[in-house]
């Protein structure tokens, strides 16, 4: 991924801030006051809606109503979510419409220069995640903020050769996880095979 994504002749390299706009998010306080269970609330998007190993959020685990988007940032489908310190600088794209707290850092209208697979990848490699760690360097905890974020700089090559790099690596990833799959089958193979041996349910002749 590091050789597909290193600068070649003729591709742009700006700051992120200069492309793409970035913003926090907010927390209507107290936001006991503002959770609902009404279907018609706004999704309040967490960390925990997140999983370890998924690049999507496809769903939040509570609401809050309409009125507590006044104190909070709007996000919807296709934005790009950070957080400020759990999981350093790992990208999420959103599927769903919501609203996020002060944890949250937002990017919004990056199509004009990204398609959203490649800044996926980009948002993800060691390029972009060795400068997060350089510029919060001398910190006692490492945290991201709308000022770093927007002052990295970003490779922009042509939009039809993002899709072409975007569509390699989605290949990768699909292939390593049809990998893992095998593996983790293999294993529990493995574990009730070495329960039969081991119990004498299958004896050896």
């Amino acid at each position: 991924m590091q050789q597909l994504l290193t600068p070649k002749d003729g591709w742009e390299v700006k700051k992120l801030g200069e492309v793409i706009n970035v913003y926090r998010g907010g927390s209507p306080r107290p936001i006991q006051d503002y959770l609902t269970d009404k279907s018609d609330g706004l999704n309040w998007i967490k960390i925990g809606d997140t999983s370890a190993s998924g690049k999507f959020i496809v769903s939040a685990n509570e609401k809050i109503i309409a009125e507590g988007e006044k104190n909070s940032r709007r996000v919807f489908p296709g934005d790009f979510l950070l957080s400020n310190s759990m999981s350093f600088g790992r990208p999420y794209i959103l599927k769903i419409e919501g609203c996020i707290h002060d944890g949250w850092l937002v990017l919004q209208n990056y199509q004009a220069s990204f398609e959203t697979e490649f800044l996926y990848y980009l948002l993800t490699s060691k390029y972009i995640l060795d400068q997060y760690k350089s510029k919060a360097a001398g910190s006692s905890v490492l945290n991201l903020n709308k000022e770093l974020v927007s002052s990295v700089e970003l490779i922009i090559p042509s939009l039809t050769v993002q899709t072409r790099i975007a569509t390699i690596l989605s290949d990768m990833d699909a292939e390593l996880e049809a990998l893992e799959n095998q593996l983790a089958k293999a294993r529990q193979i493995k574990q009730g095979m070495m329960q039969e041996l081991l119990t004498g349910r299958v004896r050896l002749v």
